[in-house]
């Protein structure tokens, strides 16, 4: 009995040792969204160094109103968010079709198609900036949103298939046989049988698809200049000013800006971490 009771003291003391490292952990993590938060309120003399760290002294919710009825940061977010979902939605479709055809279907070229698709896992994505402008410049896109949702979706294609290709990878095929048996075509197989069952993938590349889309600064400040079809990343980037800037302002936007990637990632985090042990157990 007291060699068991020192055991159970020992894991009890690991425990309470494990929490406090991981609420420490989580306390670094959150901390540069608090500070982001606390500096939205605050002006530039705080910001640069009368109060860096610390609550604000005055609560300056003008810095929010400034940035929403001066600016077009509003119409900017819903851009964003446009393009966002418009991605998401062509990148899954795209990569779901393109996963299928190169892991269940037996046809030669196949494993060519996916390694030619996994090079662009190798590829900067900002080198690509100046073949994708020009080609953009030719087709007339330029300053229009096809300029951007079409770079987003091909540039989120090869890590969305590396991803899906796992999963289908993983499906046993009596499934697909079942359902040919009962009367389905290939059409039918996909969208009735497999597609369903890719769901923790769909969430998972979704999710990425979106934080990167949401974030992305270089192609959205070069494809388009027209600021009603500015990116909210760009129209936070042009608060600065030459000789002067509002530096709470820029901090206002930029915590209105990272308030929907958080959210989605939270409304969807549990989906996320279950595909990736699914993943894990089925690897």
């Amino acid at each position: 009995m007291s060699v068991l009771k020192d055991r159970t003291g020992q894991y009890r003391y690991v425990a309470a040792v494990l929490q406090f490292l991981l609420a420490a952990f989580a306390a670094v993590q959150m901390f540069p969204l608090v500070w982001l938060v606390l500096s939205s309120f605050k002006n530039n003399l705080e910001i640069t160094g009368a109060n860096v760290i610390g609550f604000p002294r005055q609560w300056r919710w003008d810095n929010y109103r400034y940035v929403l009825d001066a600016t077009r940061l509003g119409s900017n977010l819903l851009n964003s968010l446009l393009y966002s979902i418009a991605t998401v939605v062509l990148s899954g479709i795209l990569a779901s079709m393109v996963s299928y055809a190169v892991t269940r279907m037996k046809w030669k070229g196949s494993g060519f198609v996916l390694a030619l698709f996994m090079t662009g896992l190798m590829i900067p994505v900002h080198a690509t900036l100046l073949p994708v402008f020009i080609m953009m410049k030719e087709a007339r896109l330029l300053n229009t949103p096809l300029a951007l949702v079409i770079p987003y979706t091909v540039n989120a294609l090869p890590s969305t298939i590396f991803i899906m290709a796992g999963f289908f990878a993983s499906l046993p095929r009596e499934m697909e046989e079942s359902g040919v048996i009962d009367g389905c075509n290939i059409y039918a197989v996909f969208w009735h049988i497999i597609l369903p069952l890719l769901k923790p993938a769909i969430v998972t590349t979704a999710v990425f698809t979106f934080l990167g889309a949401w974030n992305e600064l270089m192609f959205a400040n070069t494809l388009v200049n027209k600021e009603n079809l500015m990116t909210v990343t760009v129209a936070i980037n042009s608060l600065r000013g030459i000789h002067f800037t509002e530096y709470g302002a820029i901090f206002a936007g930029l915590a209105l800006a990272t308030f929907p990637p958080v959210l989605v990632y939270a409304l969807f985090s549990d989906q996320v971490q279950k595909s990736m042990i699914a993943g894990a157990i089925k690897g």
